[in-house]
């Protein structure tokens, strides 16, 4: 099991906050650092410094880093169209020598849209245009060199496309989609993903999703999916250190209420054998206070040894 990190800028970050960070986090042997792709807080009070764009940071971060993966957890199929996705993550790709990863969700927050100007459609048309954007991305990186990549949906037409540029990693950069759905998200990552990915679940919660994606896939074919988490998780050496980040995690906003883990790195790595055991692969921990890398260095000594 290997951990990745999960931050949410949109809580109020510069650009040079979270590539300390990140830079930080691949000294400490962390597999990944992946932001949300939001443009409101989703607590409520404004943050400052205002909405961060999550490919213009992993741009960024890209020149910034040089072994970390770098990706989204999610990006919402309603913020760009897929072409230009195509284009943006192919690109990032090559900046970053080929450690990108692409999480694309139907999105789901209301305000994204309403405050900046977004249209937001229902969730049936949301998940169809999230399908789509993936049969398009997925069509114009594998189109080969030299021929030309049409589509014509509901949603979207393509004619003719170069399907330029293609991503460094062949044949396509991979591929997250996750959500609690029990249907149509375990159907679209069976069909289109590299990896499943469930966002704040319990063990038990988490068996039965994981088993409809499995089960999903199997039927589709192709190889097994990869399984992950992201979590929350607050961890010290002291009851206060635990406590003062717990509180952090615990602070009143829109997102659904959960559960983080918290407590001593022994009992955090009990807990993540939990996941293991239902075959998740890949934690990614949520890192709520982006100044706290004594946070990451606790996880990385203490913590990440033990999952392997």
């Amino acid at each position: 099991m290997e951990l990745r990190l999960f931050t949410e800028p949109y809580h109020g970050a510069t650009y040079d906050e979270l590539a300390r960070a990140a830079r930080h986090a691949e000294e400490c042997g962390f597999e990944g650092f992946f932001v949300a792709d939001h443009y409101h807080p989703m607590h409520y009070t404004d943050a400052l410094p205002g909405p961060t764009d999550a490919w213009t940071t992993l741009a960024g971060l890209a020149r910034e880093t040089s072994r970390i993966r770098l990706g989204t957890l999610m990006t919402s199929a309603t913020f760009r169209h897929p072409g230009p996705l195509a284009v943006i993550a192919a690109q990032v790709d090559a900046m970053s020598g080929g450690r990108v990863e692409l999480g694309l969700g139907a999105g789901w927050f209301a305000l994204d849209h309403s405050a900046y100007g977004i249209p937001f459609p229902p969730p049936a048309e949301r998940f169809e245009r999230m399908e789509e954007q993936l049969r398009i991305v997925t069509g114009l990186w594998t189109t080969p060199p030299g021929e030309r990549f049409s589509y014509e949906g509901r949603h979207y037409r393509l004619t003719d496309s170069p399907a330029l540029p293609k991503p460094v990693q062949r044949p396509s950069v991979p591929i997250i989609v996750g959500g609690r759905g029990p249907r149509r998200t375990p159907r679209l990552a069976a069909r289109y993903a590299d990896e499943f990915n469930l966002p704040f679940t319990s063990p038990e919660q988490s068996a039965g999703l994981f088993a409809g994606a499995r089960a999903a896939r199997e039927a589709a074919g192709g190889p097994p999916l990869i399984l992950s988490v992201c979590l929350g998780i607050a961890s010290g050496r002291t009851a206060a250190e635990i406590d003062t980040r717990l509180a952090l995690l615990h602070e009143p906003s829109r997102l659904p209420p959960e559960e983080p883990l918290h407590g001593s790195p022994g009992k955090i790595v009990d807990v993540l054998g939990q996941y293991a055991g239902l075959g998740a692969s890949r934690v990614y921990v949520r890192l709520r206070d982006l100044s706290d890398l004594d946070h990451l260095d606790l996880l990385a000594a203490e913590v990440a040894p033990q999952l392997t």
